[in-house]
């Protein structure tokens, strides 16, 4: 049987206040055509499909829309989802009765009753193509501390030990169930050991890093693990069966490098075959001038003008992102008009402009150090503040204007 991953589409995200919705739409409408393509017998999906708790009712209608699309266009696939930490289990869970009729498996929170998990819920069985049982998954949603049963013992880590019972348990669950050639899945959304978060649109989870999940929490029987909530793709533990299949879109500028994809997995007689990479197309592309580090605005503003222009017709949504960093040797308070004057004409729309200051970046103190705050004039502290972030003097038209203000303000004082 096959199966794909994918994880943390973080529908209804914003990038500096610009709306991903086209680009969710477009890839929406890529994994539907994949699915069909690929003849996938069930997709997981591992946590986070809206970016906030409380997400918009246009990224509500995208889940909704495209869970009916998939349910009409592939009656028999099997769909298994889990919350994901930016997910609220219970918005996932309200419709629990209308995608339960749909045979559309959705795991907000992690279920009790009277104290004791609800394995039905949580022990979903996946069919091939034949129709018969091929897998059963563990469907484990992200995992709060309030989740998590008491660990009398003091000698571990209670968070990381509350956690590995919950797998166990879920996945003895599982084990019960299956039976032979019928292969051993489970999902989790959680940060584990020996993994690489990207640099700006992620946090460590489940109480920091020093409760980072240990790979050996999902046992060698495990023939696959659908890990979400790491946007970079990646295998854990070296082990090709406990994977990320990261986001399928870049959710910050420092995530415009990664390879964004889903993982198609074949599974034969219980084991995992192979697991296979497809790229998800990119709609809108990200650009950083200069491509690293920064440089003077002269140079900034040639670079800019060089970029190619806007076609005629052209969607606002295509216009790739740009981000601009500028190395500000001196004040520039027209900095951004200037910027913006180069980009005129151009298809790049401008969404974050960096300056790189060249001072020193120290303390006050470490300026004429010994002398306390009361032994030093107003106009040392003026320098020492200016020179943190600049390389070059002030200007003597500078001086004048802060003499200027400070004989106003000691004028003024009573």
């Amino acid at each position: 049987m096959r199966l794909l991953h994918t994880s943390d589409w973080h529908l209804g995200h914003t990038l500096y206040d610009v709306s991903r919705e086209a680009e969710h739409t477009a890839f929406l409408t890529w994994l539907l055509a994949t699915l069909e393509a690929e003849e996938v017998d069930a997709l997981l999906v591992a946590g986070d499909i809206f970016d906030t708790a409380n997400p918009s009712a246009e990224a509500q209608a995208a889940w909704y829309h495209f869970i009916a699309r998939a349910r009409r266009v592939l009656p028999k696939l099997d769909v298994v989802v889990v919350g994901g930490n930016h997910d609220s289990a219970a918005r996932l869970d309200a419709p629990d009765p209308l995608f339960t009729a749909l045979g559309v498996r959705v795991v907000g929170g992690l279920p009790r009753h009277q104290g004791a998990l609800e394995l039905e819920r949580l022990v979903v069985p996946v069919h091939d193509a034949r129709g018969k049982v091929g897998a059963w998954v563990a469907a484990v949603p992200y995992l709060r501390p309030s989740d998590l049963p008491p660990v009398p013992d003091a000698t571990v880590d209670r968070l990381v030990e509350g956690v590995r019972s919950v797998y166990a348990e879920v996945l003895d669950g599982a084990r019960r169930r299956r039976r032979s050639g019928q292969a051993l899945v489970t999902m989790g959304h959680c940060y584990m050991t020996g993994s690489e978060l990207s640099e700006l649109s992620e946090r460590k989870i489940l109480g920091g890093n020093q409760h980072a999940l240990p790979v050996d929490l999902f046992p060698e029987d495990v023939a696959y693990a659908a890990l979400g909530h790491l946007h970079r793709a990646q295998r854990v533990g070296g082990r090709e069966g406990v994977r990320y299949s990261g986001s399928p879109l870049p959710l910050s500028l420092s995530e415009a490098h990664y390879k964004h994809q889903v993982l198609l997995v074949d599974m034969e007689d219980g084991a995992l075959q192979q697991v296979r990479s497809l790229a998800v197309p990119r709609t809108t592309d990200m650009v950083r001038v200069p491509a690293r580090d920064a440089l003077a605005l002269a140079d900034v503003l040639e670079l800019l003008a060089a970029l190619p222009a806007c076609e005629p017709g052209m969607p606002e949504s295509m216009r790739p992102y740009l981000e601009v960093c500028v190395s500000l040797p001196r004040p520039e308070p027209a900095l951004r008009h200037k910027v913006e004057h180069a980009l005129e004409g151009r298809a790049a729309r401008l969404v974050k402009l960096t300056p790189f200051y060249t001072g020193t970046g120290g303390a006050l103190a470490d300026v004429r150090p010994g002398l306390s705050l009361r032994e030093r004039t107003p106009e040392d502290v003026f320098l020492a503040r200016y020179a943190r972030d600049f390389k070059e003097p002030p200007t003597p038209e500078l001086l004048e204007s802060f003499h200027a203000l400070l004989t106003q303000v000691q004028e003024d004082a009573p």
